[in-house]
């Protein structure tokens, strides 16, 4: 991965955030990814999402695998922890990371073919345990790193940039997630911030795995006429299933209440995501209401966007697994190696 450090920029008039850090505090290296590439927005979202949070960097860690999608953790948050983990093996390194220190702030960026072809089973088994960390699907529907061959997300009938067509069934991430018992689950656009950034604030902020896949057209080999993940395609078939907002604890909460119902669900961490329905029949805390609605979609050839399911009610993966509360890095080394008969008596409680 090639790097480029960014300039940093001092000035006393910068925005500061509850722990004083300017936006560009949590900015990264230069970006060595195509000029418009829809991961660049992404990033830059990301970046407002955990300086509005006002996240401390050292709290954070950011993970990835191979691909475009990967070089992001580059990108933002260079005081933080990372990891650069092999094709499609990130979530088995966020688990860890999960059970090693449950205090950290886990982001996950990952892409179509990292989480949906060699990563598949590394994707199903971080959803059904319910690891606490927020995945971000980067999806444009081509492997951009080896020239733009189709991904497992390519829509039947889209077109390559030479004008071959996908024959085969795409593998929809949200359907799969909401199917193995995610429990927050959202899609979005690049190109669309005010939706984007609070999907990402309140899925970081939920307690277990929430995944948010992002339209993010490649603008060298997917962004053509024919193809369904380009920009323009994008734009014309997305349509926002429930409006989100994120409400931080401690905050004033103002919501208008415009046509449709409003819905608002408590977080762990003491805030509310606020769900303003365009729909009176769909409930995205029906995880048979979500699915039937994202397939609905799909056959009229929409995009459906914002909080597709949420699910508070379900321990993470941390509490199923009794771990402790200390990360442990801060355990004495007594307690964490209590010696050979202990370790004996564990052995022979299994024979």
């Amino acid at each position: 991965m090639s790097y480029i450090k960014k300039p940093k920029i001092y000035g006393d008039k910068f925005t500061k955030n509850k722990l004083g850090m300017t936006f560009t505090d949590y900015e990264g290296a230069m970006s060595t990814l195509c000029a418009g590439c829809g991961h660049d927005s992404i990033t830059g979202a990301i970046i407002q999402t955990v300086f509005d949070l006002d996240i401390p960097p050292h709290r954070m860690i950011k993970m990835s695998g191979i691909g475009c999608s990967s070089k992001t953790p580059a990108y933002f948050a260079n005081q933080s922890h990372g990891f650069n983990s092999v094709h499609g093996r990130m979530p088995a390194v966020a688990t860890g990371a999960n059970a090693a220190n449950r205090e950290l702030f886990c982001i996950g960026v990952s892409g179509d073919g990292d989480t949906l072809s060699i990563g598949m089973g590394q994707f199903s088994h971080a959803v059904r345990r319910n690891v606490n960390m927020l995945y971000v699907i980067e999806n444009n529907g081509v492997y951009g790193l080896t020239k733009g061959q189709f991904s497992a997300s390519a829509d039947v009938g889209s077109t390559a940039k030479k004008g071959a067509a996908n024959k085969h069934v795409p593998i929809d991430p949200c359907q799969i997630a909401i199917t193995l018992g995610a429990t927050f689950v959202a899609r979005s656009f690049s190109g669309d911030k005010d939706q984007l950034i609070p999907l990402l604030k309140a899925g970081l902020m939920h307690k277990g795995f929430a995944v948010v896949d992002v339209i993010s057209p490649c603008v060298t080999f997917n962004d053509h006429e024919g193809s369904t993940k380009s920009y323009m395609s994008t734009r014309e078939s997305k349509r926002e299933a429930v409006y989100t907002d994120y409400i931080p604890p401690f905050k004033e909460i103002e919501i208008s209440y415009e046509e449709g119902s409003t819905i608002e669900v408590d977080l762990h961490d003491g805030g509310k995501v606020i769900l303003r329905k365009s729909d009176d029949s769909y409930s995205p805390q029906s995880r048979g209401d979500s699915i039937k609605n994202i397939r609905s979609a799909t056959e009229r050839g929409e995009l459906l966007t914002g909080l597709l399911y949420i699910d508070e009610s379900q321990h993470d993966f941390t509490d199923t697994e009794n771990l402790i509360d200390a990360p442990l890095n801060s355990v004495d080394h007594q307690i964490l190696c209590p010696g050979k008969k202990s370790l004996k008596n564990l052995l022979d409680s299994y024979r």
